[in-house]
């Protein structure tokens, strides 16, 4: 899941820096990056139980997961990432851990 994460971080990064080749003529100008996504995984058989949602508006990515941990608690993750603040993170876990 952070492996997921971590590659759409760089991937949205990659697509956000304008395209420069070393000659003005050739300069590609990209607007400003906006997106929205969300996704839930719910499957009973195997105990896979994540959802995703976030936002981009040029700069400021704002969004959360949750899951569920193999002890049977849940990680909730609420985050937010601009340029000048950096990544910050807060999460949170319910439920009791137990052996599963």
């Amino acid at each position: 899941m952070n492996s997921l994460i971590v590659f759409a971080c760089l991937l949205a990064t990659a697509i956000a820096f304008p395209q420069y080749h070393g000659d003005d003529d050739h300069y590609e100008h990209h607007a400003p990056p906006h997106y929205s996504f969300e996704y839930s995984v719910h499957d009973g058989h195997t105990g896979d139980i994540k959802s995703q949602h976030e936002t981009r508006q040029g700069d400021a990515v704002k969004g959360y997961y949750t899951l569920k941990e193999a002890d049977g608690r849940t990680r909730e993750v609420h985050y937010t990432s601009d340029k000048h603040v950096g990544f910050n993170a807060d999460v949170k876990h319910s439920g009791h851990a137990g052996h599963y």
